[in-house]
């Protein structure tokens, strides 16, 4: 029974640590192990190895030795059997674990500072104004987890960290071990930070496309996750001017055609043609209807947008041109139908304008709207236009 539980215990230890280790690891090969001699009473810095890109965690351990003492147990070797760094998290019986079982009669004080700079006026007085974190207590052995990406001093992008060791031994030199592991995040890895991200999402904002947008988030996102899918930061970071901009552009074009990102980027070109159609700009909202209809995207509703907007700018035959097209893709659109009329109308062909406005004059173009006052309202604008106006009055009177 005993057999079987230790069994169970260690199946389960097993799959935990595999899926943990998908997030992270101990990084072994860039983990600094160093033992320093401190003369008595002095002072001594000692910088880590560099903490590799992605390091949100560090687990350290400082043992002091008697002479000739050797480490039972490295830290590395140690951490192997814990998969991630909230495991030693857990309270103080976390850091138990890590502590070596043996140490000397010696003890020290010590501080961690992020520079060089930092470091010189402990080296000069032993002030720590400028430490991360201190040990005021003399200790003969510590160890302790530090979170990179919650500790306001020791942040996710700290290059190394310089540990200050201060003896109190006023008589004998003494021999200090230094361990140090970073956990690395595997996202994080990828050099991906918040400021990095930042970088892209702002360039991407300047793009052609992304100004088409009302709200471009979504697709500069899009973007930022296919960039860093395919690229390292750094990678990315070493690649020509005009090699970005082909990634900007084959992404950007791989984003716009994704069927919700598409939608809404539609949806905000119809939304500002709206809003320019009302103040008039009729010249500011072809443009807009025209990326609609190349990128084919158009309803039957952008044709006959673009067919009124050429009418009030009046370019009759493009006018005609787009309206036609709209009709093939609705036939029973009567706004079309109008639009169709009122180019008739003002380039001078009554007799094929009066028989589409006698045809629908009873209907209603839109569930609130009439023909005949539909047809009333726009008479209105175009005479304010300076659209061709003599025949609206002959128009008008076929509805009586």
């Amino acid at each position: 029974m005993n057999f079987k539980r230790i069994f169970l215990i260690l199946l389960i230890a097993s799959a935990y640590n595999s899926f943990a280790q998908k997030d992270g690891y101990w990084d072994k090969e860039r983990a600094t192990t160093k033992e320093i001699l401190v003369s008595a009473g002095d002072r001594i810095v000692v910088k880590t190895e560099d903490l590799p890109v992605g390091t949100t965690e560090i687990v350290y351990r400082i043992t002091l030795l008697d002479k000739n003492q050797q480490m039972a147990n490295s830290l590395v070797s140690l951490l192997k059997s814990i998969p991630d760094p909230y495991g030693i998290g857990q309270g103080s019986a976390g850091a138990v674990f890590l502590m070596s079982n043996i140490s000397g009669d010696d003890q020290c004080t010590y501080s961690l500072f992020t520079s060089s700079e930092n470091t010189k006026k402990y080296i000069t007085d032993g002030k720590v104004d400028n430490a991360c974190f201190s040990q005021k207590e003399p200790v003969s052995k510590d160890a302790k987890r530090i979170s990179l990406d919650k500790n306001s001093c020791l942040k996710e992008n700290t290059k190394a960290i310089w540990f200050g060791f201060e003896s109190k031994n006023w008589f004998l030199s003494q021999k200090v071990v230094l361990e140090v592991v970073p956990w690395v995040d595997v996202k994080l890895n990828r050099g991906w930070n918040q400021d990095n991200k930042n970088e892209i999402i702002s360039l991407c904002k300047t793009s052609t496309m992304a100004q088409k947008m009302a709200n471009s988030d979504d697709f500069c996102v899009c973007i930022l996750e296919k960039i860093m899918k395919q690229y390292r930061y750094s990678e990315f970071q070493k690649l020509l001017a005009v090699e970005k901009t082909k990634v900007y552009k084959d992404f950007g074009n791989a984003c716009y055609k994704d069927a919700d990102i598409s939608k809404n980027v539609y949806n905000d070109l119809r939304n500002q043609v709206s809003g320019l159609i009302k103040q008039q700009k009729y010249n500011e909202a072809i443009p807009k209807l025209g990326t609609i209809i190349n990128d084919g995207k158009a309803t039957a509703l952008d044709y006959n947008s673009i067919g009124y907007c050429y009418i009030l700018t009046k370019q009759y035959a493009k006018a005609l041109k787009f309206l036609q097209e709209g009709e093939k893709l609705d036939e029973t659109e009567l706004l079309i139908k109008l639009n169709l009329a009122h180019v008739y109308l003002v380039s001078d062909n009554y007799s094929d304008a009066k028989a589409i406005y006698k045809k629908y004059q009873n209907q209603n173009v839109t569930d609130s709207m009439s023909w005949k006052d539909k047809t009333k309202s726009d008479f209105t604008i175009f005479e304010k236009a300076g659209l061709p106006s003599k025949d609206f009055e002959k128009v008008l009177k076929l509805y009586n």
